[in-house]
């Protein structure tokens, strides 16, 4: 753990009254004072252990500050917020000419990780599905299209506005209009197909009969919308249990991930999920990993569980 130096140094001292200075000229408020003064006494401790000050630090010593902050666990942000402190102070001492050169101008950009998506798991999708009461109409709709969800992998914009001629279930594929009006054909498996002729039947003996060009029609034939999909899912998790309440795209990345789990390839996920990009789809390569990781520690003897 890195941490500020209780008693301030002759160096610190300085930096506390430049950096005063520089609030007024800048507008700053207390509370900005208080957090760029606090990230620089950390980072001159740190400095002048290292032989150095916050007026005569080189590159190599911010690099080493930084990847020290990185190894401690610093979350992204506050590195960041860390980081952009040590610029402008740099910056202000070379404006002022304390300084004739700035250590963190060659610094490479910090690329911001991308989260990973909330997960369930394979249990828990089971859970999940099998919460909506498939003997009312409703119910047997909202079961059909979690089913659908989780068999293609859609966009819960993709599957509220599905109609019933993108549907083919003898060859159990979808025709899905998807981001900037792009086709694909997206398969779906027995399971799902089954649901889709139980909702077809019982859309046809409904007195009067469902007419919508709508599969799953909310309100007077229309297409269902994405909120009230998503307020019908979060009643589906409650009575299903599960101990985060996941959106319609959870179901999005579980499908993709759960393929990658069983072996699937990289490229026919990309093509299922409809990504421009294999950069976007590689995320669930990480979840996989992870996912790995965590069992091992759970199961292995020498694992943090074991």
């Amino acid at each position: 753990m890195i941490e500020a130096d209780s008693s301030p140094s002759e160096s610190m001292l300085r930096a506390e009254g430049l950096l005063h200075r520089l609030a007024m000229l800048r507008g700053w408020s207390p509370r900005t004072v208080s957090s760029y003064m606090a990230d620089l006494q950390q980072a001159g401790a740190f400095l002048e252990k290292q032989g150095s000050d916050l007026f005569t630090a080189g590159e190599e010593h911010i690099v080493a500050y930084l990847s020290a902050l990185r190894r401690n666990g610093l979350a992204d942000a506050s590195l960041r917020r860390k980081r952009s402190a040590l610029s402008t102070w740099f910056s202000f001492l070379l404006a002022e000419g304390t300084r004739s050169d700035h250590p963190c101008k060659r610094l490479p950009p910090q690329r911001r990780r991308r989260p990973l998506p909330k997960m369930l798991s394979e249990t828990e999708v089971e859970a999940l599905l099998a919460a909506p009461d498939t003997a009312t109409l409703h119910g047997l709709r909202d079961r059909t299209m979690l089913e659908i969800l989780y068999a293609s992998g859609l966009r819960v914009s993709e599957l509220v506005s599905l109609r019933v001629s993108q549907v083919d279930t003898r060859a159990m594929l979808l025709r899905v209009i998807g981001k900037g009006d792009k086709e694909r054909l997206v398969p779906f498996g027995e399971e799902a197909c089954e649901w889709v002729n139980r909702w077809q039947a019982m859309r046809r003996i409904q007195k009067p009969a469902i007419s919508s060009q709508f599969l799953f029609p909310g309100r007077g034939g229309r297409a269902m919308t994405r909120q009230n999909f998503w307020q019908r899912l979060r009643i589906y998790a409650r009575q299903a249990g599960l101990r985060q309440m996941p959106s319609p795209h959870t179901l999005r990345h579980a499908f993709a991930t759960h393929l990658l789990n069983h072996g699937a390839d990289l490229r026919a996920v990309q093509m299922l999920l409809g990504h421009a990009n294999i950069s976007t789809t590689e995320i669930y390569t990480h979840i996989s990993r992870v996912r790995l990781h965590e069992a091992v520690n759970r199961a292995h003897p020498l694992g943090k569980g074991g």
